[in-house]
C-alpha cells in the first residue's frame, strides 16, 4: 500500500513539473510595450514554409528561427520598419502578410479596384443593352 502511495505521489509530482514548464514564456521582455510589439510583428510576418499562416501561429522550424530573430531585433531596439526591411531583403516581399505599396506591388494593390470597376461596367452595359 505504501509503495502504491509513493508511486502515485511521484507521478503527480512529475506531471506538475511538466505543466509548469509548458506555461513559461519563451520570450521574456522587460516591458509590456516590447512584448506587444513582438506579438504584433509576429502576426504580420508570413511563415514561408506553411503559407498563409503567420509565424506566431506556426510550429515550423523556420518560423521558430524567424521568431527568435524578431525577438533579438526587438530587444536590440530596432524599429518595426528596420525589422521588416531586414526580412524583406532576406526573403522578399512575400514574407509580409500585408505587402507594402511600391512599384513591384502596385498591380497587387490595384487589381481589386480594377476588377470591381470592370465588373460594374460590364453589368451596366448588359443592363443598358437589355432595355
Amino acid at each position: 500500500m505504501k509503495l502504491l502511495f509513493w508511486c502515485i505521489s511521484l507521478i503527480l509530482l512529475v506531471s506538475t513539473v511538466n505543466v509548469y514548464a509548458d506555461n513559461q514564456d519563451p520570450y521574456p521582455f522587460t516591458s509590456s510595450v516590447e512584448a506587444d510589439r513582438f506579438h504584433a510583428l509576429t502576426r504580420e510576418i508570413r511563415c514561408v514554409v506553411c503559407q498563409n499562416q503567420n509565424i506566431a501561429d506556426s510550429n515550423a522550424p523556420l518560423a521558430n528561427d524567424l521568431r527568435d530573430k524578431v525577438y533579438q531585433m526587438v530587444l536590440a531596439q530596432q524599429s518595426n520598419n528596420e525589422i521588416k526591411d531586414y526580412l524583406v531583403k532576406r526573403y522578399g516581399e512575400f514574407i509580409l502578410l500585408q505587402p507594402r505599396f511600391n512599384k513591384s506591388t502596385i498591380a497587387l494593390w490595384l487589381f481589386p479596384f480594377v476588377g470591381i470597376v470592370t465588373i460594374f461596367s460590364i453589368l451596366l452595359r448588359f443592363m443598358y443593352r437589355r432595355r
